[in-house]
């Protein structure tokens, strides 16, 4: 049977991206950005407190780290909830002893079940980054855009009372997106988004309902992929993610201020065998000069403030 006549007839055939979210840039002819301070480094410490609901579904897909037991799993269950009673306090303790203020990645869920938790949070003067209500909970291409639209206005709703914080950045389980996402979180009140993973600074994205920046959130660095997924040692995560952080600080030198970004499960890194690996990592990288430990907010205010210099 012949082909078709339209069966080489592509849609968006040509010299461009598969998309109109962004422009196409290169990182290194970019105007220099310009830190408080003169720093060169922005350091972004993101602990992630999540949220695996016992009777998860794992619909359409089970996001990273979920159950994978027949229920109930309380093995699994109960591993990921140790992040939420213990591991969180080890990775703040260790942000608070070096002087350190970040982004804390929250399931709404998390919010709800341990509204002292958010408290603590906010009290040693960090931001809360929205991280969907559940690690059940995903967001994705095929997903009705009412059903998505209102999940994001009910983990913001939760998120934003409880913690008394504006929350305007974003992350969603598992980094998953649908075509509406980006847009619906523009509509919401959200400012940046940490999914994409394409690059090493701040990009502004367009929506239907305005722009909404894409910020540079580790993901071949970030622990629970180091070490759960290509079952790497705590040792080996330390060495990548201070080479990433050797690389960006002598790129700022020259091509200006860069942003190195920390994700830090807590029910991964919190463990008492990593949590000296952590803090070996951040104290590393405090000791070098120039280097601004800030939250999200705080790091696009100060970018946005740069570009404007230069436009």
């Amino acid at each position: 049977m012949p082909l078709p006549d339209d069966h080489l007839q592509y849609p968006r055939r040509g010299h461009h991206m598969d998309h109109d979210l962004y422009k196409w840039s290169d990182l290194f002819d970019r105007p220099r950005i310009a830190w408080p301070s003169g720093a060169r480094v922005a350091l972004w410490a993101t602990p992630l407190a999540q949220w695996f609901p016992i009777d998860s579904t794992g619909k359409p897909f089970r996001a990273p780290g979920a159950l994978t037991m027949p229920y109930p799993d309380y093995r699994h269950y109960t591993n990921r909830d140790y992040g939420n009673r213990v591991g969180i306090f080890r990775l703040l303790d260790v942000m608070s002893d070096l002087g350190i203020a970040g982004s804390v990645a929250m399931n709404a869920a998390v919010a709800e079940r341990y509204p002292s938790l958010v408290e603590e949070v906010a009290r040693r003067g960090h931001e809360i980054l929205a991280h969907g209500l559940d690690m059940d909970h995903l967001h994705y291409g095929g997903m009705p855009e009412e059903d998505e639209a209102a999940l994001i206005r009910h983990s913001l709703d939760i998120l934003r009372s409880v913690s008394g914080q504006p929350v305007t950045g974003w992350l969603s389980p598992g980094r998953s997106q649908s075509h509406a996402t980006l847009g619906l979180l523009a509509k919401n009140g959200i400012a940046y988004s940490c999914d994409w993973a394409n690059d090493d600074m701040p990009f502004e994205m367009a929506t239907p309902n305005g722009p909404i920046w894409a910020m540079p959130f580790a993901q071949e660095t970030d622990d629970r992929t180091v070490m759960l997924d290509f079952k790497h040692t705590e040792d080996s995560w330390l060495a990548q993610v201070t080479d990433r952080f050797d690389v960006l600080y002598r790129e700022a030198e020259t091509y200006g201020g860069r942003i190195v970004s920390v994700p830090l499960h807590a029910w991964v890194a919190g463990v008492p065998y990593r949590i000296g690996a952590v803090r070996e990592a951040l104290s590393y990288m405090m000791g070098h000069d120039g280097v601004w430990a800030a939250t999200g907010a705080e790091i696009l205010k100060a970018f946005e403030a740069s570009e404007a210099g230069h436009g």
